[in-house]
């Protein structure tokens, strides 16, 4: 549970109609199962102690007493472990029949939520045996115990302060005003539903659907537990569905009718959901009347069974993929499209290295004139070849606009560079950073003064990991018009740039797909010291800063969930388990830590730039740090690891 990871489970037991003590035999093994999983939260169907259909034999004496002493010998079961357990039965209250879930942990009953919205169409009339729960939380009996009833409960781990429980039944999901809406709002960040949905033909993508969003518009995690085998099939067929959503993510799925797994298991991540609320924070006044009821859990390490994803800029599906990169295409495209015509810019100046992030830059470009109607000759890349330029990049550039139909034009600065060392006294053999900014400097005047003369304005190349880990010169690169890259990071703009080539493939440009993908094959450096002997990139930017699909992680992680040192270390242990050693992550995770904050002077001044993601660093709204915040409480942290 350290980090906020808490192991759930929705549990689908092979159900005998109106038969308690079976169905208690059969929660039982269950329980002791996720038991030795190391679930911490188990939800059970609706109704499951007496199972979904048995009709007309609710309103039996036999049945309902049944089911009350199975509550009583299961919560009593309960005592060998913390874990809490959500169960379903009919219980009788004030001579009226309820839908309930009792909630259950160390052999007591914390409190039981009867069902308020009760369905009473087509082939469900449960109106017919049940009454909705009362408006009012009241005290019920049940054996010795005198438990809390209503539906304005919620159950708070002391131990965990972020994991806060409440419970709806099946029917109150499905409805316009959803109790959990109410729930969330007054601070239940774990839903549980115990559910009895019967299966028909496209069902199942809608309670899909539906529990996914529901998730995302209450920023909380979800358990949704359907009863499956054993209920009558008289009219209806179970087929025990059961979906662990989190914040409108499905996290782990039991499809109908999947016999082979009995436990749906995974880990819910509530410190995550606490920060999503905390940064929102468009809530309205939390709703009034519900009571909070304290349970404890023995804090311990929770084993991630859930799967990290080693790059969460960049969609694993192929087709989400190509959909995802046709809108940032379109994001891009019409954001600069925007301010061409606003600016009245006659051309779009773009300094073009032949790598990745220039490549993508200019692509852009295309497809911003092409919304606008006019020539691509109105792009003018501008190759500045100087110490460090390599023939193939060089190369690459100059095949790239010719492909793209775009001006190309070249201005060695080998000799203004030169001539600015012997301005300001500096040797020219001494290759420090002055070295390397003065080229990445004189660049920027040589494009800024072209976009004067044309008329035009220059579009910056930069990407938003570079942005992050100040790997920038400061009013160099860093500067630009319009930087249609500033919250596209590194994996993203490979990804990009690979869609581009893709496309150019199937509509017959053999030269353009090459081009890109050569430029995808070539080292990221930014060629400001010399080649090497055989002419090949000398200076390769990932061995100086790190791996960026790590970089790219931490920031996602960081900016996105807030989360600490410690536990971007411990997802990314997870995430890219065989491919990095624990030292390797651990070297890269202090290196952007302390440039992330060294850095953020960079991100206060950025000009403006489309935003296409959740993560971006505009200092105008996306992120507002100051230029000279302490970094060393999160080095601390770093320092325990």
């Amino acid at each position: 549970m350290k980090h906020g990871f808490i192991k759930v489970a929705a549990a689908t037991p092979r159900v005998t109609v109106a038969d308690c003590k079976a169905n208690l035999s059969e929660m039982k093994r269950l329980f002791g199962k996720a038991q030795t999983m190391g679930v911490k939260v188990l939800v059970y169907p609706e109704l499951c102690i007496t199972g979904y259909t048995c009709g007309d034999l609710f309103n039996s004496d036999v049945l309902l007493t049944s089911a009350t002493e199975a509550l009583l010998k299961f919560a009593k079961s309960t005592s060998v472990s913390d874990m809490i357990s959500i169960v379903g039965l009919p219980l009788s209250v004030n001579d009226k029949i309820y839908n309930c879930a009792a909630i259950c942990q160390k052999g007591q009953i914390l409190g039981v939520v009867p069902k308020k919205n009760i369905p009473n169409y087509g082939e469900f009339y449960e109106l017919r045996t049940f009454s909705p729960a009362p408006e009012q939380t009241e005290s019920v009996r049940i054996g010795e115990e005198t438990v809390p009833f209503g539906t304005k409960l919620i159950f708070t781990c002391t131990d965990i302060p972020e994991l806060r429980i409440a419970a709806e039944i099946c029917e109150d999901l499905w409805t316009a005003d959803a109790t959990s809406n109410s729930h969330a709002a007054a601070g239940a960040t774990l839903i549980a539903n115990p559910s009895a949905s019967n299966e028909a033909v496209g069902k199942d993508d809608y309670r899909r659907l539906l529990v996914k969003s529901q998730s995302a518009k209450t920023s909380c995690a979800y358990i949704f537990s359907s009863c499956g085998e054993g209920e009558s099939t008289t009219d209806l067929v179970f087929g025990g569905h059961a979906i662990i959503a989190e914040n409108g993510t499905i996290l782990a799925e039991r499809v109908p009718f999947d016999s082979t797994s009995e436990l749906l298991v995974t880990e819910v991540d509530v410190s995550r959901l606490a920060f999503e609320r905390r940064r929102i924070n468009t809530s309205s006044p939390a709703p009034t009347g519900y009571t909070r009821i304290e349970f404890s859990l023995e804090v311990s390490d929770t084993e991630l069974t859930r799967y990290v994803e080693p790059h969460p800029f960049v969609p694993s599906d192929a087709a989400q993929k190509d959909s995802i990169s046709k809108y940032i295409r379109s994001i891009q495209a019409n954001g600069l499209k925007q301010r061409i015509e606003k600016a009245y810019a006659k051309k779009c100046v773009i300094g073009i290295s032949g790598g990745l992030d220039s490549c993508l830059a200019i692509l852009v470009c295309a497809e911003a004139l092409d919304l606008l109607g006019r020539p691509r000759t109105d792009i003018l890349g501008v190759t500045m070849p100087c110490f460090g330029t390599t023939g193939r990049t060089r190369s690459n550039a100059e095949i790239l606009c010719e492909e793209l139909g775009a001006e190309l034009r070249c201005v060695d600065i080998g000799e203004s560079v030169k001539l600015h060392f012997a301005d300001i006294g500096h040797d020219e053999n001494n290759r420090n950073v002055v070295y390397e900014n003065a080229q990445a400097r004189e660049r920027t005047q040589v494009i800024m003064d072209i976009a004067n003369a044309e008329n035009g304005i220059v579009v910056g190349t930069g990407d938003l990991s570079e942005l992050a880990l100040g790997w920038a010169t400061y009013n160099g690169d860093h500067m630009s018009m319009y930087g249609v890259n500033s919250s596209i990071p590194k994996t993203l703009v490979r990804a990009l740039v690979e869609w581009y080539a893709q496309r150019a493939k199937a509509q017959g440009k053999e030269t353009l797909y090459d081009v890109l993908k050569d430029i995808l094959d070539t080292p990221v450096s930014p060629e400001l010291l010399p080649a090497d002997e055989g002419g090949k990139i000398a200076q390769k930017t990932e061995d100086i800063v790190g791996p960026y699909e790590i970089h790219d992680f931490y920031l996602y992680n960081m900016i996105r969930f807030g989360f600490a040192p410690d536990k971007l270390y411990r997802l990314a242990k997870e995430a890219f388990a065989g491919e990095y050693s624990d030292e390797v992550l651990l070297k890269w995770l202090n290196n952007f830590v302390r440039r992330f904050f060294a850095q953020q002077f960079k991100r206060s001044c950025l000009p403006d730039g489309p935003k296409v993601g959740s993560v971006a660093l505009s200092p105008r709204g996306d992120w507002r740090m100051p230029s000279d915040a302490s970094r060393e409480e999160w080095m601390r942290n770093i320092d325990k690891l």
